[in-house]
């Protein structure tokens, strides 16, 4: 197969910063779709996976799984996109296409493994694959997305991860309009969680331990706030809500929103992927209460969630930052100092 050699950023090693480096990319091949890449946003994933804290990385990373672009070329047996469209590549750019899991359009549950948009075993060129902090991608067809063009595709970029991480459990649960849903958190998951539930027409209570961040909440559509370190206010929520969606990052204190949950509904975990603290089996015994977990979405229903989005006009609240600032950006993530996610213009790595 053809190679290309192609300007990115990436990271050497673990405790390295990231920077410019060159990488190859095949040429489009028959079934393949070539993007010049304008837009990718930054994902908290990109974070760990550049730090190795996982374990499971691979040198150099190239990160990015939030990639907007435009086509400039396509294989002779891609019907569905043309040159100019403007387009997208979430998390995965590869599966068996095979398995029972794939075949119900689950590809993130490949059983044979999905391969990720950076980090994954590249079935092409052999080695590992590079992401979207690049100026260009080449990747089979059933793994591009349309993008709406009445959406401002800056604010789109997130939506390949942080908004299909968010809408997949909400449709898989069937929130509807009138239930009284939870979203726990409110960062770059969070605030996609309420803009989702809300244009669902569910009763959305953002449940956060700042109040600082109840006027943002009532901004993006949540109708309360549920200060989770007030004893009293939990209390009196106690056993109400159909639906909760926990976006929170990082292990912690089950127990308190378990005891949220109404008789027979679910909490679902999209953030921590790191043990949890114990929890009291009683809490969910007692009124046979779920808690499950739930990983993006696949490519149907990424294409669902971005068609409702260019419906409902729903992007992400994002600051652009140029390809020059992305470590800086790294620790401000950290700090949780973003309103909700960064994009990167990819411009600034072109030129």
């Amino acid at each position: 197969m053809m190679k290309t050699t192609i300007k990115a950023y990436g990271a050497a090693d673990s405790k390295a910063d990231l920077k410019p480096m060159d990488i190859e990319r095949r040429t489009c091949g028959d079934d393949d779709v070539k993007i010049d890449i304008t837009y990718c946003g930054v994902c908290h994933s990109d974070i760990h996976t550049v730090r190795n804290d996982w374990k499971n990385s691979k040198y150099p990373v190239v990160p990015g799984h939030e990639i907007i672009g435009r086509v400039t070329k396509v294989g002779k047996n891609v019907t569905k996109f043309r040159k100019d469209d403007l387009v997208g590549v979430g998390c995965m750019v590869d599966s068996c296409q095979q398995c029972s899991a794939c075949k119900e359009d689950l590809e993130q549950f490949c059983e044979k493994g999905m391969v990720g948009t950076y980090n994954g075993r590249d079935v092409h060129l052999g080695g590992h694959t590079f992401g979207g902090y690049s100026t260009a991608v080449v990747v089979n067809k059933e793994f591009v997305l349309r993008i709406p063009e009445n959406i401002d595709p800056k604010g789109a970029a997130p939506l390949l991860c942080a908004g299909i991480t968010t809408w997949s459990p909400l449709r898989a649960w069937k929130v509807k309009k009138g239930d009284k849903v939870g979203v726990i958190g409110l960062g770059g998951l969070g605030h996609m969680g309420v803009k989702f539930a809300n244009a669902l027409g569910a009763h959305v209570v953002m449940i956060t331990t700042s109040p600082d961040k109840a006027k943002d909440a009532k901004a993006l559509g949540a109708h309360e706030v549920l200060i989770s370190k007030n004893a009293e206010d939990m209390k009196a929520h106690r056993n109400s809500f159909d639906f909760i969606l926990n976006t929170i990052p990082v292990g912690h204190e089950m127990d308190p929103y378990i005891g949220l949950l109404k008789r027979d509904a679910t909490m679902v975990l999209v953030g921590a992927v790191e043990p949890l603290k114990p929890f009291h089996g009683g809490g969910l015994i007692g009124g046979r209460k779920r808690i499950a977990g739930s990983l993006i979405g696949g490519i149907k229903e990424t294409q669902e969630m971005l068609d409702f989005c260019g419906e409902h006009n729903i992007v992400s609240d994002i600051e652009v930052i140029d390809m020059k600032d992305i470590n800086d950006a790294y620790e401000r993530i950290i700090d949780a100092d973003v309103k909700y996610r960064f994009v990167i213009d990819m411009a600034s790595l072109k030129n």
